[in-house]
């Protein structure tokens, strides 16, 4: 289990955070300041984690592997952008239920995401081999489907890659009967530096805040993840598997021809 580095680590060059409501005098949001912040802090103290990840994606995918990608709530949306998307890579497998989504009544999906014994049925339905990567996105990490998922994923021989809030996970307590959070499971942590309750803009005399960014910090993770195993493809003098636009000329040939060497391999193709 690596416990990641804490956005908390990283020195953004400001002396205090500004996620007060109001906006300043040149028109500057507070989402806005707080969103530069947050991916500042990010690029400083989630290099090493996602140099770790990328490699580890690398090494699975030049060996013909799938990266395998899960999210339920709100985090299936970053399953959804790291899954069948121009520029993005071909060999990613999106592990996704619509009954753990909001496309499915919150009321219910957000409960069935705490019943245990659901993961082992899901993965069942995807082809996870051993020496594979999987990544679990979970803002808070402690819900028993996220967590579960990931010691199914381990028990299988994946490497695990949590993509997570370790500022919320540490501030709550585990929902799962085993009382591990997410992070406490996974190889590799990627923290998204997001607040508790993931509200990032406070207002005066207002509880909780507004301005959630979990999922605009994912998607920064998630294809600064990217960007570097496509280098790493590039430095060992290899055609990066990535796709192109289905909108420009040429797109469908060139994504066809990478989709046929993981039909059936990735559910969708």
């Amino acid at each position: 289990m690596s416990s990641g580095a804490s956005c908390q680590d990283a020195d953004s060059g400001a002396s205090e955070k500004s996620n007060k409501g109001g906006g300043d005098a040149v028109g500057m949001t507070p989402y806005y300041q707080t969103v530069m912040q947050l991916i500042a802090a990010i690029m400083h103290s989630q290099a090493a984690g996602l140099e770790r990840a990328a490699q580890t994606v690398f090494t699975s995918l030049s060996k013909d592997g799938v990266f395998h990608v899960f999210g339920c709530g709100h985090s299936h949306a970053l399953a959804e952008e790291a899954y069948h998307r121009a520029g993005g890579l071909v060999p990613v497998n999106a592990i996704q239920e619509a009954f753990l989504t909001p496309l499915t009544p919150p009321g219910v999906s957000g409960q069935l995401e705490r019943v245990a014994g659901l993961a082992k049925i899901i993965l069942d339905g995807h082809d996870l081999r051993s020496g594979e990567v999987l990544m679990v996105i979970s803002n808070s990490g402690i819900n028993a489907v996220p967590v579960e998922v990931a010691l199914e994923g381990k028990a299988r021989g994946l490497t695990v890659i949590a993509l997570t809030s370790l500022n919320h996970s540490r501030s709550v307590s585990a929902r799962h009967p085993n009382g591990r959070r997410l992070f406490e499971i996974a190889d590799i942590v990627l923290d998204n530096c997001g607040e508790p309750g993931d509200a990032a803009v406070q207002y005066e005399g207002f509880r909780g805040g507004g301005a959630p960014t979990s999922l605009l910090a994912g998607a920064y993770i998630i294809n600064s993840l990217v960007c570097r195993v496509v280098e790493l493809f590039l430095a060992k003098g290899l055609t990066p598997p990535v796709y192109l636009s289905a909108n420009v000329p040429g797109g469908d040939e060139h994504n066809r021809a990478l989709e046929a060497k993981y039909r059936g391999r990735i559910r969708g193709l």
